[in-house]
């Protein structure tokens, strides 16, 4: 019997893989990641650099810390690259209808393909990463959500057998919500409601969510004001610490709160509004002088009663703006303060901020003086009656404004004389048509009308934006960081590209090496008293860069202006509160209110939060058109085209304020092409053409006030 093996004792087996020092390992997932030239998941990192199991932890701990010093970027699927072999970008996402959206990013815009949207939604904060440069413009794809915008969806509860889901009413959310029925919260089914999300999928496929507000039937206008300020997220309610704060104010101004201050009672200072105005924060007086004029402007003192970072300052910063709906307005601050304690009403003691200016026959600035003030406003006039006044010389509204009409009268005289030299300097006046929407007691919208623009909105808008550059002046000679209101020059290459549009007319534009806004001015007078003038100044408009707050003075471009700030209106805009502060410091020699890094930062936010405002202010007014031409199915109309696309163009009514669209698929007597220009488009056969400042008589087809969509007919 052969004998058995003797057993070897068993050794564990020395690794192969020499120690390796952090540094190393440091530097070899540098190595590894610049060989593989695209992004790497962990797992293949691991497997690159052919580690031990018991490094793997070692390793995903160095990718943490060179992910939080920027040396490493981390993206979707845990993959990991250098900043350098990946162009990723941040911005803020707009989806179109149609499924394709932009990003919007500090160095321009995005495309984004419908593909590579994924789960991302209008308005979030995404990481983009550039695929490719085209003719056009950069493409990419998204590869994260930074942060959702959306907290609140708004859409239609609607049940089906014995389900409810809402159904978003914005086209860009491509998905329903599920609502279970204990988190209906007693939402009536069909009508418009508030919903967020509380779970990302159920067993519908959709997310789950749960009503947080009824607004109530979908054809009132007051239920759609309110689905706006529910889907812009506009913040709308007051915190208990900030009425608690508001009950430690004063009703009245005391006495205590006039000392130190200059009494401007005596002076017939005078608020101009409109007839609709609530809030007062600015009233004006001038009289002639032995050297030619003395301009005072007056505006409400909010900073004496809002002190930084109180919270009515936070809550006022956090909103940024009031934005003003036909029907509401919401506001930036309470109406205590914006109503009463604050509003230069009239016949009753107010404190003030003053700029007084002396000006010469001509309109030069002589002196300027700023201070604290208290002030008495003398009326509280209209621009109606004010123009009654200067323009249409009404002997009754003269008589009931006896005592003042003289000063208006001074006023007007030196408002004219500003205006000239401001427009000689190049100040632009595109002089656009604003929509006003009279709306009657019963709710209904009687009208859609062009707003009435006329010398009294022209002198208040002299004096104030006299008044904005002598502080902005003042406050840069002092050395003081403020928010200036700034706007850029326009980009050269969008101005080319409406030369097109322009040639069409016989306009034959030739652009200068440096834009100017004498430039645009000789441009703008070309179109004067034509037809198509509105439409062409809105294009040149929409041209110009977007004017925005920043500490860094480039000066405003529109204005012509070379030092500019917003400090008129500290009621309905925080930037003017925050120049306000900072006048006072500067005034009593204290130190400077705002640092400059806090201020960039501030800017960024307070123009975001004025650009929200924007486009909420213009949702509502797309809704209430709809609403308005809801019962004009049938109804001719001239109109303008004021935009071209593939699926057709874009019509603005003559009669009223409201836009709509002629889709291709409704003309049938041709097959229509837009040109490679994008100004137009041509039919095959017959030649016919539509093009962007054409007259056009177009018939109402339908209205569809789920989506706001009015589609028009060629009459």
């Amino acid at each position: 019997m052969p004998s058995k093996k003797k057993k070897r004792p068993f050794t564990k087996k020395k690794n192969s893989r020499r120690p390796v020092k952090k540094d190393d390992l440091h530097q070899k997932i540098f190595d590894v990641l610049k060989s593989a030239n695209k992004p790497l998941l962990l797992r293949e990192i691991y497997h690159r650099l052919n580690l031990s199991k018991e490094k793997r932890a070692e390793v995903k701990e160095i990718l943490n810390l060179l992910e939080s010093q920027g040396k490493v970027l981390k993206i979707k699927k845990r993959k990991y690259s250098l900043p350098e072999q990946v162009s990723i970008v941040k911005g803020r996402l707009k989806v179109h209808p149609d499924g394709y959206g932009f990003v919007e990013t500090e160095k321009g815009w995005v495309f984004i393909p419908p593909r590579f949207i994924g789960k991302a939604l209008d308005g979030d904060i995404v990481l983009v990463r550039i695929d490719r440069v085209i003719s056009k413009g950069p493409e990419g794809r998204i590869l994260e959500v930074v942060e959702r915008k959306r907290k609140n969806l708004v859409g239609y509860l609607v049940k089906r057998k014995k389900a409810y889901f809402v159904e978003p009413e914005d086209p860009r959310i491509p998905f329903e919500i599920y609502i279970p029925k204990k988190k209906l919260n007693k939402a009536k089914e069909g009508n418009l409601v508030v919903t967020k999300i509380i779970q990302p999928t159920s067993e519908y496929g959709f997310p789950v969510g749960e009503i947080i507000k009824d607004l109530g039937d979908p054809l009132k206008l007051e239920s759609h004001t309110w689905a706006v300020i529910y889907a812009y997220d506009l913040p709308h309610q007051w915190s208990e610490e900030l009425i608690s704060e508001l009950k430690l104010l004063p009703e009245e101004v005391r006495e205590e709160d006039k000392k130190g201050r200059k009494d401007l009672t005596h002076i017939p200072l005078v608020t101009i509004d409109g007839e609709n105005a609530r809030d007062f924060d600015d009233a004006v007086c001038v009289k002639k002088t032995s050297k030619g004029y003395k301009l005072w402007v007056a505006i409400a003192d909010v900073a004496h009663y809002v002190k930084k970072n109180s919270f009515l300052d936070q809550e006022a910063y956090l909103r940024g703006t009031s934005v003003y709906f036909p029907t509401m307005v919401v506001p930036m601050f309470h109406e205590k303060l914006s109503n009463h304690l604050c509003s230069l009403n009239p016949k009753v003691d107010r404190l003030a901020m003053v700029v007084e200016i002396d000006f010469s026959p001509e309109g030069e600035m002589i002196n300027q003086k700023f201070y604290e003030g208290i002030i008495n406003s003398h009326a509280r006039l209209t621009y109606t009656e004010v123009k009654q006044m200067l323009v249409d010389r009404d002997k009754e509204v003269i008589k009931k404004y006896q005592d003042l009409y003289p000063m208006l009268d001074t006023a007007a005289e030196l408002a004219c004389i500003l205006r000239e030299k401001r427009l000689k300097r190049g100040s632009l006046d595109f002089d656009l048509p604003e929509p006003e929407i009279i709306v009657n007691i019963k709710g209904e919208i009687e009208n859609i009308v062009k707003r009435e623009r006329n010398l009294a909105h022209m002198l208040i808008e002299d004096f104030m934006i006299a008044a904005n550059e002598a502080v902005a002046e003042y406050l840069t000679k002092k050395d003081y960081p403020f928010l200036y209101r700034v706007h850029e020059s326009p980009d050269i290459n969008k101005l080319k590209q409406l030369s097109e549009i322009f040639l069409n007319y016989g306009i034959e534009v030739t652009f200068p090496e440096e834009i100017t806004p004498q430039f645009f001015q000789e441009l703008i007078s070309q179109f004067s008293g034509k037809t198509y003038a509105p439409l062409f100044n809105h294009l040149l408009l929409r041209s110009l860069k977007q004017a925005k707050y920043t500490p860094e003075n480039i000066g405003h471009f529109g204005l012509a202006s070379t030092c500019y700030c917003h400090f008129t209106s500290p009621i309905r805009r925080y930037p003017d509160l925050v120049v306000h502060r900072t006048l006072k410091a500067a005034l009593k020699r204290r130190k400077p209110v705002y640092k400059e890094e806090d201020l960039e930062k501030m800017g960024k936010h307070l123009s975001e939060r004025e650009r929200t405002a924007e486009e909420a202010e213009r949702e509502v007014l797309k809704r209430f058109q709809a609403f308005f031409m809801k019962d004009k199915i049938g109804m001719e109309f001239q109109g303008i085209i004021t935009g071209v696309t593939a699926f057709g163009f874009f019509v603005d009514l003559i009669e009223y304020m409201v836009t709509g669209v002629v889709r291709l698929i409704d003309l049938s007597d041709d097959f229509y092409v837009l040109d490679d220009k994008g100004i137009a488009l041509r039919g095959q056969k017959t030649g016919k053409t539509f093009q962007i400042g054409q007259t056009v008589r177009v018939k109402v087809k339908e209205v569809d006030l789920r989506r706001f969509y009015i589609n028009f007919l060629l009459a």
